[in-house]
């Protein structure tokens, strides 16, 4: 549910190369997101050099000046730091929504034998589904203008954080008791996915808040605790979504997971917020005349030209364009799952199997993207990862056509080797995206324009699965006829290959740096006097 969409337009916003099966930050549905950083040592050092020159200027003593130093770095030593990033009380409420969207994977299996199995729904027609189930991915940009300019309680973020987890633990709780036909789950899905995807625009927004003029690399570090996180909640629920499944049934897995979303809800009181009102911005925050009128509708317009004068600048819209064509290529997840269940006979306890090791290489995509690519130019990585995710995609024929048996390989070895390759390339290969969208964003509107920029992402994924569906139908691939799928297989790998021509919309170091900054310089600008 919200597992399975967040797994979608996260986690495919996660995997790219299994991408080309799960495409949406989440979308390994059959097969189902911004950067704050330490200070570093090095800058640590120099302001504490500069201090003790002062000190001794102004007479004080040297060896209270190096005792306080000393106090200083015990301080800093005592600070554990996961990927880079001192895990203070805000950054641990981060990690932890993250690391519930992860762990909510424990019912993913559940819903797809629940879709296929119970409710009988064809390829086509549970692709479909799926798809629909992803508008409130499509729309985040509004909760972030209702985050940003609508405080709750006062509180922007752990208000919302809060009644996030209560949703999500009661769209779960709707399954696990009395949802038995499409038009019940389809509604219980979308509640779920709302509460992940409005839990989402908060905590990202927290995110770009700490990631707003730092380098790449700073901003990479975040984002690897944020996916981090997240692959750390799938490897812990990973094996028992299968085992679960077929030991206890689909319906016991969605109660046990109506209670994670609750965690969201707990580590709201985490979050260090001042308390709010849906007072006027400061003076010194000069945006367009509408924010001197008091109200909520007068930041949201505040915000919506403030958003407008961000996007335009053709070096935000053209890379978000591109992301937009990079996500929107075909899928065949869906028919991949009918093929692996109903012709190879995998079984839930397997599939769980499969699952923990991609949990487990998604991690490990982070890891390699955090330590070894953060200084690759973006051009590069999508080259590579692309072309790469194209190749390997391909490699499902054997499965297909039952080519690994012919050279010794099983069906299960082989679905686990493809699985964990595929992972860890599409892993490495969305974490740019997700540092080009946070990056783009000036203060202000970090919430609704990291959530338009995502949601534009997520559209993406939508239209490719949408295709994908289309595709499936349209060759014949059902529950039993699978004569057509090794075509499908083959359409879907060599579109992927079609954002190669538009790299040219991805900017420069320099051209990013001048984007942004034009952007702040829009909030100083009287949008009447143009």
């Amino acid at each position: 549910m919200s597992a399975i969409v967040c797994g979608q337009m996260e986690d495919r916003d996660s995997d790219r190369l299994t991408t080309r099966r799960r495409r949406n930050i989440e979308r390994d549905f059959p097969s189902t997101n911004t950067m704050r950083s330490s200070v570093s040592d090095s800058r640590m050092e120099a302001r504490n050099g500069v201090e003790m020159t002062q000190w001794d200027e102004e007479g004080g003593s040297p060896n209270s000046k190096k005792a306080e130093m000393k106090e200083s770095g015990s301080r800093k030593k005592r600070n554990c730091e996961i990927f880079g990033v001192v895990m203070s009380p805000d950054t641990v409420a981060i990690a932890m929504v993250y690391f519930v969207q992860g762990v909510l994977g424990l019912s993913r299996l559940a819903v797809s034998f629940f879709l296929k199995d119970d409710l009988h729904l064809d390829p086509a027609e549970t692709a479909m589904l799926i798809g629909f189930t992803a508008f409130p991915w499509l729309i985040k940009p509004l909760y972030g203008l209702i985050s940003d300019g609508l405080p709750l309680f006062g509180y922007r973020r752990r208000s919302y954080l809060f009644l996030c987890g209560l949703l999500g633990a009661a769209s779960w709780a709707s399954l696990a008791m009395f949802v038995d036909d499409k038009y019940g789950a389809l509604i219980s899905i979308l509640l779920g996915s709302l509460s992940v995807a409005f839990s989402d625009v908060v905590v990202d927004s927290m995110v770009v808040e700490r990631a707003r003029g730092e380098s790449q690399n700073a901003s990479g570090s975040l984002q690897s605790l944020c996916w981090g996180s997240s692959s750390t909640g799938g490897i812990v629920s990973a094996y028992f979504s299968g085992s679960l499944v077929e030991s206890y049934g689909v319906r016991f897995v969605f109660a046990v997971t109506a209670a994670l979303p609750l965690i969201t809800s707990a580590v709201a009181v985490l979050v260090r917020e001042e308390r709010k009102t849906l007072s006027v911005r400061k003076s010194s925050e000069k945006l367009a005349p509408e924010s001197l009128e008091p109200g909520f509708l007068a930041n949201a317009k505040s915000q919506l030209w403030f958003l407008w004068e961000t996007v335009k600048e053709p070096n935000i819209f053209l890379p978000t364009l591109f992301i937009f064509i990079w996500q929107a290529t075909p899928v065949s997840d869906t028919a991949m799952l009918y093929f692996t269940t109903n012709k190879l006979g995998f079984g839930p306890e397997f599939l769980g199997r499969v699952r923990l090791v991609t949990s487990i290489a998604s991690l490990a995509g982070v890891a390699i993207y955090n330590q070894l690519l953060k200084e690759v130019s973006m051009r590069k990585m999508f080259f590579w990862t692309t072309t790469l995710g194209s190749i390997i995609g391909l490699a499902q024929l054997m499965l297909v056509t039952g080519w690994n048996r012919d050279v010794g390989i099983s069906d299960e070895w082989f679905a686990v080797g493809d699985s964990l390759v595929g992972t860890v390339l599409g892993q490495v290969s969305f974490m740019p995206v997700l540092v080009l969208a946070a990056r783009l964003c000036p203060p202000g509107v970090e919430a609704t324009l990291f959530a338009a920029l995502m949601s534009i992402s997520n559209g993406g994924g939508v239209v490719g699965g949408v295709i994908g569906a289309w595709l499936t139908d349209l060759l014949g691939v059902t529950s039993e006829n699978f004569d057509n799928l090794a075509m499908l297989v083959i359409l879907c790998n060599v579109t992927s290959l079609i954002p190669l021509p538009f790299l040219g919309l991805l900017p420069s170091e320099e051209q990013l740096a001048a984007a942004v900054e034009k952007a702040e310089n829009a909030r100083d600008v009287d949008p009447k006097a143009e």
